[in-house]
């Protein structure tokens, strides 16, 4: 099988090409170091060329207002070069409980992403993680001081990278679901406590202060960010990653 992955060399792609590359599938890589645009499409029907599935990994460079318009851009981009080479698969990676926080400007971007999937010419799948366990330092650092670091108490279900890569390689190389899966590690965990076991196992001395107006999943309601029980649960803990030689 040929598979395109957009965005090919970031966190998610890179280790993505390398999973499909290692089970004997044609897989390019593209991603603006190889000259491809999402939002101009310069690049796109060449990377497209013969692919049976694309897989769009890319993100948004912003987090606010912006980010619609990126994700209406680059999909319309993606959908035509995709119906122009024939491609009978897109999938895209997206965010468990992503059509419940409509107050992010990010998950609203997301959730049009996935809109515009849908009603788009070509057979889909949507894999939907939950957070990443590498992106706990950004978390903590967003509401962060020398001292300190303020964190809600959200229910959350991380998940790594690695295993979100996983269940991407499977979506890809499987019919299109014309649906949505979602994917999540194997606890529940509040915010904040999560906040605690990092920086413990990184011996920062900071002190976790539990807010529930602070950093950006403040404005998460309930435990929308956890996954419903017909997700696929991957098998790392967030401990045993913690501890893991990098």
């Amino acid at each position: 099988m040929k598979i395109t992955v957009i965005g090919g060399t970031g966190l998610i792609g890179s280790q993505l090409v390398s999973r499909l590359r290692g089970a004997g599938h044609e897989v390019v890589a593209s991603s603006l170091s190889t000259g491809v645009d999402l939002l101009t499409g310069a690049g796109l029907d060449q990377a497209l060329k013969g692919a049976d599935t694309v897989v769009n990994v890319t993100n948004s460079p912003t987090f606010d207002e912006a980010s619609p318009d990126f994700f209406r851009t680059t999909m319309g981009h993606l959908l035509a070069a995709g119906e122009r080479a024939g491609v009978r698969h897109q999938v895209i990676l997206s965010i468990v409980g992503v059509d419940q926080v409509p107050q992010l400007d990010y998950y609203r971007a997301k959730t049009l992403q996935e809109e515009l999937l849908r009603q788009g010419p070509t057979a889909y799948s949507i894999v939907r993680a939950t957070q990443f366990f590498e992106f706990m330092d950004a978390v903590i650092s967003w509401a962060a001081d020398d001292h300190t670091v303020r964190l809600p108490s959200t229910p959350v279900q991380p998940i790594a990278a690695a295993d979100v890569v996983a269940a991407l390689a499977d979506v890809a190389t499987a019919p299109p679901r014309g649906g949505t899966l979602d994917v999540a590690g194997p606890d529940v965990l509040a915010l904040d406590a999560l906040g605690r076991l990092t920086l413990s196992a990184r011996d920062d001395g900071r002190s976790v202060v539990t807010d529930e107006e602070a950093g950006m999943f403040a404005a998460v309601d309930g435990d929308v960010l956890v996954a419903g029980p017909d997700a696929r649960i991957a098998p790392t803990r967030y401990e045993d990653w913690l501890s893991a030689p990098r």
